[in-house]
């Protein structure tokens, strides 16, 4: 009878992936309509960050100002973060959401001592950059929404 023994020693499992690097900004509050902010969000969702800026540059819509703002403090998030990114050309909007926030109630005066409401609106507005392209749902769901956030949508 002869033995045989391993004499191999085991091989560590190290990750070689390395994570994408995902960074945020949020304005919150804005004085502009949901509504209204969402179509400049839709034209830079899914760009390469500095076409994004090109974009929200020229846009006509009074929005596009207060969110090229928005996505420079997201390029300079992510250059904080990662010092090696030189500039926004290496980054790409992966997320960019408009939320409703508050919304301010008055009223108008109208004939015969009636009253007439408006509503006015605001929004909270979240840009994503990352430095791939897409990101996967299982490092959305690690990284989203910060302090005090319930992922319930998301499957464990």
């Amino acid at each position: 009878m002869s033995k045989t023994t391993d004499t191999s020693a085991p091989t560590p499992s190290v990750d070689t992936t390395v994570a994408p690097l995902i960074a945020r900004a949020i304005l919150r509050d804005i004085r502009h309509t949901p509504q209204k902010a969402r179509r400049v969000v839709n034209l830079i969702r899914g760009v390469r960050a500095d076409e994004a800026l090109s974009i929200l540059k020229f846009a006509p819509q009074a929005a596009g100002s207060d969110i090229y703002t928005l996505l420079n403090s997201a390029v300079a998030n992510a250059k904080a973060k990662n010092p090696a990114i030189r500039d926004a050309s290496e980054l790409w909007v992966v997320e960019a959401l408009v939320d409703e926030g508050r919304t301010m109630k008055r009223f108008r005066p109208r004939a015969q001592g009636r009253g007439f409401r408006i509503l006015k609106r605001s929004s909270h507005i979240c840009v994503v950059v990352s430095d791939v392209k897409t990101i996967s749902k299982s490092v959305k769901a690690k990284k989203s929404h910060g302090k005090g956030a319930s992922n319930s949508w998301v499957k464990k």
